[in-house]
């Protein structure tokens, strides 16, 4: 008996760790994030850091329902199988209650299939395609940022403005890109029907050869340029166009340019003059911003980015989304996050039953220069809600099978 006790006392250690692993499991609510952290860290570093603030706050405040958030993160590699692959693993390893997450578009489509065949509830925080809500919509994928068509639109009264006929495009050569583009000519053609497209380069996605790209545009001599490109790229192409003089006298309209992740490095050869979307903290005067702006700052000692707004507002909506359905099952879900209204440090935004997009916005403005860095100037935000298409023209687009 003696000889026993041991086994005993090791089977009660046993069961007691179990007991509690079983009451930790029930006290929490597993997020499941995937995204392109080694590929693109200016703006995931961020992204990262929004996430986490905004659980640290949630659970200091009690939780949700009486529940703890815990993020688990893997690293897509900005590959589509890989994200598949992710999303599954955080399913069935680790057993996470709802998806969220992905950067790049193609990835972020991919993701999506995938909520759709396992029938789990995905928030698609960043990835930009109109697909994602529209063509290949779901009934189980959500969006939180405005994506490519609205973005777009928001740029467009801008370039009518302008009054320029002859354009140039200069795009990254993927869903993102592609999309961009073409909401761009067409939107650009209903609002000024002479205008011309007479350049247009689609350079691969981080090996952009920004001589040769901007030689190509500058021999057609347009008189305004749509850009599309982004990180690496956009420093690439900016330095390579400043250096040819490209840029004098031309009237440009830039998506993404003044995000702090893209405006920042830019620095001195801040392209002045271009009317871009961003987010220009500095420059913010609500009170929802400044109560972020404040808290983020003495949590990271460091000015939040673009992905920083992304990756909070990710964990709040669904954080909002839990809330109202009362639990992490999937259909609860899905009906909780029709017509949800989440406050955020931009405002409130709603996520439309009609398609899924939330009515996040963007700041529009003008690049300008300020003690050797790039700054935007005369903001506005534009609510999502206004620049999004009619409801016939979304049912159209949209299948029906995807509610």
């Amino acid at each position: 008996m003696h000889r026993a006790t041991p086994y005993f006392k090791l089977l009660g250690a046993l069961a007691l760790g179990t007991a509690s692993a079983l009451a930790y499991a029930q006290d929490v609510i597993k997020i499941g994030e995937l995204n392109s952290y080694k590929t693109q860290p200016a703006f995931l570093g961020p992204y990262k850091n929004g996430m986490e603030l905004a659980v640290e706050q949630i659970n200091a405040a009690g939780g949700i329902n009486g529940k703890q958030l815990e993020l688990i993160v893997r690293d897509d590699n900005s590959n589509p199988g890989d994200a598949v692959r992710a999303a599954e693993e955080l399913l069935t390893r680790d057993k996470v209650d709802v998806l969220t997450g992905t950067f790049l578009s193609h990835v972020g489509l991919a993701v999506t299939d995938f909520a759709k065949h396992k029938q789990r509830f995905f928030l698609a925080s960043e990835p930009l395609t109109d697909k994602i809500v529209w063509t290949d919509g779901n009934r189980y994928t959500f969006r939180l940022r405005a994506s490519t068509y609205m973005q777009v639109a928001m740029l467009i009264p801008a370039a009518v403005k302008m009054n320029k006929k002859r354009w140039a495009i200069v795009y990254p050569n993927y869903e993102y890109g592609q999309s961009a583009v073409t909401t761009f000519k067409t939107l650009l053609k209903q609002a000024q029907p002479d205008v011309e497209f007479v350049a247009e380069q689609a350079a691969p996605l981080g090996k952009i050869d920004a001589g040769n790209v901007v030689q190509a545009l500058a021999d057609a001599k347009p008189d305004a340029m749509f850009n599309v490109l982004f990180a690496t790229d956009l420093a690439k192409f900016v330095r390579a166009g400043t250096q040819r003089n490209f840029f004098k006298d031309l009237s440009v309209v830039s998506l993404l340019t003044g995000e702090p992740e893209y405006l920042d490095p830019l620095g001195a050869e801040t392209p002045v003059g271009w009317v871009v979307t961003g987010y220009p903290w500095y420059a913010i005067d609500t009170p929802e911003h400044d109560q972020f702006l404040k808290a983020y700052q003495q949590r990271y000692d460091d000015y939040p980015r673009l992905g920083t707004i992304i990756g909070y507002n990710a964990i709040v909506s669904l954080a909002a989304g839990i809330k109202k359905a009362g639990s992490t099952d999937t259909e609860a879900m899905v009906q909780a996050f029709k017509g949800l209204e989440v406050d955020t440090p931009v405002g409130r935004i709603t996520y439309r039953g009609i398609d899924h997009q939330s009515t996040m916005g963007a700041y529009v403005g003008t690049l300008a220069l300020k003690d050797g860095k790039g700054i935007m100037t005369d903001i506005k935000y534009i609510d999502g809600a206004s620049v999004l298409p009619s409801d016939e023209q979304v049912k159209q687009w949209r299948p029906a099978s995807a509610d």
